[in-house]
């Protein structure tokens, strides 16, 4: 599936080829951590399905709980998470972040990875009342 996206101030664009049937929710408390969220969402891909159309992200590496290296790309400017990627032979492991793609409303994930990790709470959420703008 093709796809674009950008960051929320727009200074980075990309576009890039994924395979919908990778989405993913992740519930580990370093992606808790770097979203302020209780999980985040990723297409996962090949570094070379990835393109640049404009800007460039800064990159901030973090090791995970796993012990393998993790890049997090993102906008300097706004804060945006957009990618991440790997090192060694995880060098071409990406990840573009389900947020930054706007065709997102089309992806839905397929599974979810350490749910050691996820709130407790996060069951209820499809219970709690909501409406459909604030």
């Amino acid at each position: 599936m093709h796809i674009d996206g950008q960051c929320h101030c727009g200074e980075i664009t990309f576009e890039a080829e994924i395979d919908p049937e990778t989405v993913s929710v992740c519930h580990c408390t370093d992606c808790q951590t770097l979203t302020g969220s209780p999980f985040r969402v990723t297409a996962v891909c090949s570094g070379a399905e990835v393109r640049l159309t404009a800007g460039t992200p800064r990159i901030y590496g973090k090791r995970g709980d796993n012990g393998r290296m993790r890049f997090q790309h993102f906008c300097a400017d706004c804060g945006s998470p957009l990618f991440t990627s790997g090192e060694g032979d995880q060098e071409d492991d990406w990840g573009i972040r389900w947020g930054s793609i706007r065709q997102r409303d089309k992806l839905r994930p397929v599974r979810q990875i350490w749910c050691q990790s996820a709130a407790v709470w996060i069951d209820a959420v499809p219970l709690l009342p909501g409406r459909p703008q604030d």
